[in-house]
């Protein structure tokens, strides 16, 4: 029989709503508002899936207030599968959910790899001209004016996933990127703009089928076998979650050769070899991370053990806390996300006021728009790799 969310009776009645989560919940934080927290959100799943409770507006702004850092995975002793739960139940509200006209904008040219570049060109010219506030701009550091050419090597090693807006607006973090792994003499390939997006925004925002389409367009532009690494920890996240999403044994064999890049890294021999040569220098760098790669990856320590031999990684004190991004949710819950963010910002200022450095584009460009100096991972170690060679 079908139910009016399609949620399994079992997956809801996993959460025992004994309140574990709500530490680690940024909205139940800035609210304390229990229909904006985990539990809270899954008991109104329940009642809609019951009959007892109509989809109504408070239900719907519940959904649409999650910021789905899954904090509360990582907290839950129940392991309740929380994200799963909340992206199949704004695939069936979409309708009644009301996105933001920029999101919707937004996740119709990220699909569009050539109006997207055109349309960062533009934007990249207005910053430059002046001609609106900072504040009104969706990045504050520079876009490009044109984009990045990249090597293309012969017999590979690996895949070098470039995705769509980090490509547009950061590529700098890419060709920091591919230069640690020239360092290593390790080949590689790029994915490009043929392939494009991984789809990670899209599904977050409830348009699962379109989430679908890319990922299949993904697996099958993207060559075989190889390992794919990748530098942003959203992306990273959905690519390893294909096999959730398309559930195939394609995807499943695809999933499996996902690496974050710093994940990757820690585990080659030739990085080893390198970074045992390294002095450690005075510098410090506050490390923030990313909720993709901490709680969904589980892979955020790797980060710590590629910076070790180079810099002091100070920790923040708020248990890994979302900074406010969330992929799309600054633009469609912005002054809930800002709120966020004023709680990992007080968290920085507490830690001493360094360099912060953080392995997704969202979580950077969400704390630069705060005046926050923030490096990726990949560009410190870049950094301090042709300094010592320089040094030598």
């Amino acid at each position: 029989m079908s139910t009016p969310l399609g949620l399994e009776e079992n997956e809801l009645i996993a959460c025992v709503s004994c309140g574990l989560c709500l530490p680690h919940c940024p909205t139940y934080q800035v609210t304390q508002d229990e229909s904006r927290s985990p539990r809270g959100r899954i008991s109104l799943m329940r009642g809609v899936e019951s009959g007892s409770l109509a989809i109504t507006k408070e239900v719907i702004d519940s959904m649409d207030t999650c910021v789905q850092c899954m904090g509360c995975e990582t907290a839950c002793p129940s392991s309740v599968q929380y994200g799963s739960l909340i992206e199949r139940t704004r695939e069936v509200l979409i309708n009644e959910r009301k996105l933001n006209i920029r999101l919707r904008i937004g996740l119709w040219m990220l699909l569009r790899m050539k109006l997207l570049m055109i349309g960062s060109r533009l934007l990249a010219l207005i910053q430059r001209s002046y001609l609106l506030p900072n504040k009104l701009l969706p990045i504050s550091s520079r876009i490009p004016l044109s984009g990045e050419r990249y090597r293309q090597d012969e017999d590979p090693e690996v895949i070098f996933f470039t995705g769509c807006i980090m490509d547009a607006w950061l590529p700098k973090i890419h060709k920091a990127g591919l230069s640690v792994l020239e360092a290593l003499g390790v080949k590689y390939v790029v994915s490009g703009s043929a392939v494009g997006c991984c789809g990670a925004l899209h599904n977050h925002a409830g348009l699962r089928s379109t989430a679908k389409e890319q990922a299949t367009k993904v697996m099958t532009k993207l060559p075989p076998d190889l390992p794919i690494l990748v530098d942003s920890a959203g992306c990273g996240a959905a690519l390893k979650e294909y096999k959730e999403l398309l559930k195939t044994e394609e995807a499943k064999e695809f999933s499996s050769r996902v690496y974050d890049i710093h994940e990757w890294l820690v585990k080659d021999q030739r990085w080893e070899e390198l970074s045992s040569n390294e002095k450690k220098t005075s510098e410090k760098v506050i490390v923030q991370d990313p909720c993709h790669l901490r709680h969904v990856q589980g892979v955020h320590n790797s980060v710590r053990e590629l910076l070790d031999p180079f810099v002091e990684c100070i920790e923040l004190d708020d248990e890994g806390l979302c900074c406010g991004a969330g992929g799309a949710f600054s633009l469609n819950q912005p002054e809930m996300s800002s709120e966020i963010r004023d709680l990992k910002l007080q968290s920085i200022n507490r830690a001493g006021g360094h360099t912060v450095v953080s392995a997704n584009p969202g979580c950077m460009i969400h704390l630069e728009t705060s005046g926050v100096e923030v490096m990726h991972p990949i560009q410190v170690v870049e950094k301090l790799i042709y300094r010592s060679k320089t040094d030598d």
